[in-house]
């Protein structure tokens, strides 16, 4: 008789975690709900505590659950990240690091705790070894796919991660979540970044660094030609591509196109602007292929709802590589993450580093 096997499911408290950790049961492992805690107090320690929450009323599906206080890492990991991108006139994504270095971080905390075999989540992503190597693949549900954001993932990770939902769409999960009895089968989803209110980070950044405002307000605005036609609040408080909240008047929509750390100064020029064709991606992390040795062929995405899009990748050495697309994106920014496919397969990703050729049609 075999054994049982374990695995640690992250439980978010949302619909799509709970369906994995039921889906699992159903399929025959010994589950453990781990809830991850990162905006709690800032004393931690390794021990594994008893949660409150209840994954389902159906007696199928009791559960245990445990938690985890990770906010100490979480504030150093990824907000310190988050402050320090936009101090450096990049566009963070602190849902990708934290993917990594604390929710994936959590759980293997868990697995070696629990002595478990396995973790997993609700993410809507699947895995499969080949060819001697741990692959990561979309999501089937297209609307859905949450592969963009776990290109972070390395061997070790993938070698011990499930997602059960991998081959499901999100009316799928609804209904499994209704008849697994749990309690949030009806909960809405949220988009916002967990620590910034409202999803004002400007309001936020503006709290959090103390006398940042002060410190940055009444920049220059500059046109393309380098002339001065207005003044701003402060270049962490733009993104490129931006137009709203300007404040100058032209003839036709301006955009921010580039952000001037050192002398606080933002450069705007119309929508044409924005388009470029190449960038330079760096840390990448391969997965479904081996660091490649010459130039190949895939197609990549610059942000998550972006489109994909044909692109040669010509590796640099030292975990970098120049990506060229085959038509021009726009508002590339530097500190999100080029992520390339080969059809449903991630092959690896990395963070923008620079953003290069101007594209001319």
């Amino acid at each position: 008789m075999s054994v049982q096997k374990k695995v640690v499911v992250g439980i978010s408290g949302g619909v799509d975690s709970a369906v994995s950790a039921c889906l699992l049961v159903q399929q025959g492992y010994e589950v453990t709900g781990l809830n991850i805690r990162v905006l709690d107090s800032l004393e931690e320690s390794p021990s594994l505590k008893p949660s409150p929450l209840v994954i389902s009323d159906h007696p199928d599906f009791q559960i245990p659950v445990l938690t985890l206080n990770l906010s100490r890492k979480f504030r150093d990991d990824v907000i310190g990240y988050f402050h320090e991108d936009y101090l450096g006139g990049k566009t963070p994504n602190p849902c990708m690091v934290c993917n990594k270095k604390i929710k994936w971080f959590g759980l293997f905390e868990g697995l070696k705790l629990l002595e478990a075999d396995f973790v997993a989540t609700g993410h809507f992503a699947a895995t499969a070894f080949s060819g001697g190597r741990y692959r990561l693949y979309k999501g089937a549900d297209a609307e859905k796919d949450q592969s963009y954001f776990l290109w972070m993932l390395t061997q070790r990770d993938l070698a011990k991660t499930l997602f059960p939902l991998g081959e499901l769409t999100k009316p799928e999960v609804r209904a499994l979540a209704r008849s697994f009895g749990v309690r949030a089968a009806e909960k809405k989803e949220s988009q916002e970044i967990c620590f910034v209110p409202q999803d004002d980070y400007c309001g936020y950044l503006a709290g959090a660094i103390p006398g940042l405002a002060e410190r940055v307000a009444d920049g220059d605005i500059v046109d393309e030609s380098g002339k001065v036609i207005g003044k701003h609040r402060g270049y962490p408080f733009y993104t490129i591509g931006q137009r709203r909240g300007l404040g100058v008047s032209a003839k036709e929509p301006l955009y921010v196109t580039a952000l001037d750390t050192e002398h606080n100064r933002i450069e705007v020029g119309n929508k044409s602007s924005l388009a470029f064709s190449s960038l330079i991606a760096s840390k990448i992390n391969w997965i479904g292929i081996e660091e490649p040795e010459c130039a190949i062929e895939a197609s990549g995405k610059i942000r998550y709802r972006d489109r994909e899009t044909p692109c040669t990748l010509e590796p640099l050495g030292e975990g970098a590589a120049k990506v060229s697309f085959a038509a021009p994106k726009s508002a590339v920014a530097t500190g999100q993450a080029a992520v390339f496919y080969r059809d449903r397969e991630v092959l690896g990703g990395g963070f923008i580093s620079k953003v290069i050729h101007p594209y001319k049609p």
